[in-house]
């Protein structure tokens, strides 16, 4: 199946599905189907992985594909290699190397100026002694300070010169770094397509117009929650609008397309076991598994034309590229299929017959015996396996055949021209999948928190409203998912003994069926923003508070007064009198329901005595945050628009004499 004999058919992206990392891309081709059936659809991305390739026929009742597999086709460009950020980051390196040079060229000749000295030539014993002629002395001093000068003033020229280019070239590197990664190479053009059969016998014509559906997954994706609450005060409903923040390096962009997302692991292996039934009776045989075919006649003779060419060159690494491309993994045992070269996706009839190396192991899969070692600390001689006699029994990794690979004619003598287990090592891809999943080390907006995280043992998916436009270019870009109806009512917190500052708290009320995740919320009340804060993941028929900060517009005011007396016959009893007394303030248009909470002391000693004075109530004890303090107390006021209210509570402990404590702390 040649590039020149197969139809070329383009693609177009049409809906996307982002999990927790990663996504399942839907693309989808029209054409005519030929004679044959074969088709090659292009558009696909670099980074996806090959073996989660899917396609099928719709519209068209009897047509099927057949077969599908995905090649890599590359060819050098013929023009200049395209501008773009890459060729500027290029370009201004070798603009910031070059002034690092100037300027280390300047600070080398400072250095060799400023070095000179004056060197008198060697008196020899008889000559006398000579004066120093000062005039030649400040000759060179004027001519170092001239010097001097002219290369400082350069050097300082060359420093804002080389400050500048490095400045252009960190703007151009991180444009380069959130550039799209969605562009051609500047020197090889690469086309990734899926090689497509369409069987048309069951229509009994061809040359029928067909639609093809295409789907993949790809690395690089990932999505947090963000919402956007808008209600008004004192009202009991709200709008909660969800949106996503989601970035993608997937390798291309995604534009106009249906995008929905989802709390899925799409990593996690979801096959079925295999249940081995269980039976009453006499013993009976395991199946053999089928799916082999013994080797096609003149396989040792396929590549003789390849061997008789001579050897082939030895491939010499570029100076500065060693260790940059990983070497590729060993090969795979030695247990393979025979026959002709077969891809992924045809009938189990078509494909070869498990063939052991007999170096390694026999067909029965039992370890090759060890002989004992000669004597003399020879090595022992080499032991000659004998085939178990019958069909070779394929394991589960032969017959898996999507993940069978033929070797090609640089590989064993034994292994040429058949199908091992494995898959064949791409440097290339692998380099644009590391790019891609780096998007997972991307920081996470102000409260966000993974969707993984927050859905708990459930899934959920969320499918946006419209279609949207996503480069890739690894940063965070919105879209909104839609609008979902929440229940809202404003409670308004103090505990004046602690701090007397009134907060504003918002009760959530979810009566719809879809979950809503944890995330970011930015609070808007009465078309005013007031700010952003963290929503709890809140369950479908489930109630959360959230938190809103500080009511100014509610005030609090609280005043105590402790007086000490005795009573009982003899004055053997010390009373503590606290009395608690609380102005309360609304200025705000709307009522207020205000909860006050307070606390009395608690004893344990039967001796020791308090009464408190009537209004107050103690709270239902719950569980987590909901969990109150021994002694707390509520009183809850409802203020009228722009009222004011007085409370009035505290308690008394009655003391025996004989439980007092001399100089101790009898206020609280």
């Amino acid at each position: 199946m040649t590039a020149e004999a197969v139809q070329r058919w383009g693609s177009t992206l049409d809906s996307v599905v982002v999990y927790e990392q990663g996504a399942v891309c839907r693309r989808l081709a029209r054409g005519s189907v030929p004679p044959d059936g074969r088709v090659r659809v292009t558009g696909l991305p670099r980074s996806m992985d090959p073996g989660s390739l899917r396609a099928r026929v719709t519209g068209a009742a009897g047509m099927r594909v057949g077969e599908a597999r995905v090649e890599v086709e590359a060819q050098p460009l013929g023009g200049p290699a395209p501008d773009g950020p890459a060729q500027e980051v290029e370009r201004l390196q070798d603009v910031v190397a070059a002034a690092r040079s100037r300027r280390d060229r300047l600070t080398g000749l400072i250095e060799e100026i400023g070095a000179l000295r004056p060197v008198p030539p060697t008196r020899r014993r008889e000559d006398p002694h000579r004066r120093t002629p000062v005039d030649a002395w400040l000759e060179l001093a004027d001519f170092v300070d001239e010097r001097l000068t002219g290369l400082h003033t350069r050097l300082v020229e060359a420093e804002e010169e080389l400050l500048e280019a490095e400045h252009r070239l960190g703007i151009a590197v991180d444009r380069l770094a959130r550039a799209s990664t969605d562009a051609p190479s500047a020197h090889v053009e690469t086309t990734v397509s899926a090689l497509l059969v369409i069987d048309t016998s069951g229509t009994g014509h061809a040359e029928a117009e067909v639609e093809l559906e295409l789907e993949y997954g790809v690395p690089g994706a990932v999505w947090v929650p963000t919402y956007r609450l808008s209600h008004r005060r004192g009202g009991s409903s709200g709008r909660l609008v969800m949106r996503a923040s989601v970035a993608q390096r997937t390798g291309e962009d995604w534009r106009g397309v249906s995008v929905a997302l989802s709390t899925a692991d799409l990593r996690r292996d979801t096959g079925l076991p295999k249940l081995r039934s269980l039976r009453i009776g006499r013993r009976q045989p395991a199946s053999v598994p089928t799916g082999w075919r013994e080797p096609p006649a003149g396989l040792a003779g396929l590549f003789a034309g390849y061997d008789a060419a001579g050897p082939r060159p030895a491939a010499t690494a570029a100076p500065g590229t060693a260790g940059s491309v990983p070497a590729p993994p060993p090969p795979p045992a030695p247990q393979g299929y025979g026959g002709a070269p077969v891809v992924g996706g045809r009938s189990p009839e078509s494909y070869g017959t498990p063939v052991p190396a007999p170096s390694v192991r026999a067909r029965t899969g039992a370890p090759a015996p060890t002989a004992p070692a000669a004597p003399g600390g020879a090595p022992p001689p080499p032991v000659t396996e004998v085939p178990a006699a019958g069909p070779p029994q394929p394991s589960g990794d032969e017959l898996d055949y999507a993940a069978l690979v033929l070797c090609g004619p640089d590989d064993e003598a034994g292994r040429r021209g058949r199908l091992f287990p494995g898959s064949p090592f791409d440097p290339v891809a692998a380099e644009h999948r590391r790019r891609a999943e780096s998007v997972a080390a991307l920081p996470l907006p102000g409260h966000a928190v993974r969707p993984r995280e927050s859905a708990g043992s459930f899934d959920h998916r969320f499918d946006t409203a419209a279609r949207a436009d996503i480069p890739s270019d690894g940063t965070w870009h919105t879209v909104t998912i839609g609008e979902v109806p929440v229940g809202t009512d404003t409670e308004y917190l103090c505990i004046p003994s602690v701090e007397q500052t009134v907060y504003a708290t918002l009760v959530l009320s979810n009566a719809t069926d879809q979950a809503l995740l944890a995330g970011p919320v930015d609070v808007t009340v009465d078309d005013d923003f007031l700010l952003t804060t963290a929503l709890p993941t809140l369950a479908p028929g489930a109630v959360r508070r959230v938190g809103l900060g500080p009511a100014e517009s509610v005030r609090v005011t609280r005043r105590t007064h402790l007086r000490e007396s005795t009573s009982g016959l003899r004055n053997n009893t010390a009373v503590l009198d606290h009395r608690v007394h609380m102005e309360l303030a609304n200025r705000l248009s709307v009522p207020v329901d205000l909860e006050i909470r307070e606390r009395v002391p608690v004893t344990s000693d039967p001796d020791v005595r308090i009464e408190e004075r009537p209004g107050w109530t103690a709270p239902e004890n719950g569980q987590g945050p909901d969990r109150h303090a021994p002694g707390t107390r509520v009183r809850r006021v409802v203020l009228p628009p722009g009222g004011t209210a007085e409370l009035d509570g505290g308690y008394e402990i009655r003391i025996p004499a004989g439980k007092a404590l001399v100089g101790g702390n009898r206020r609280s």
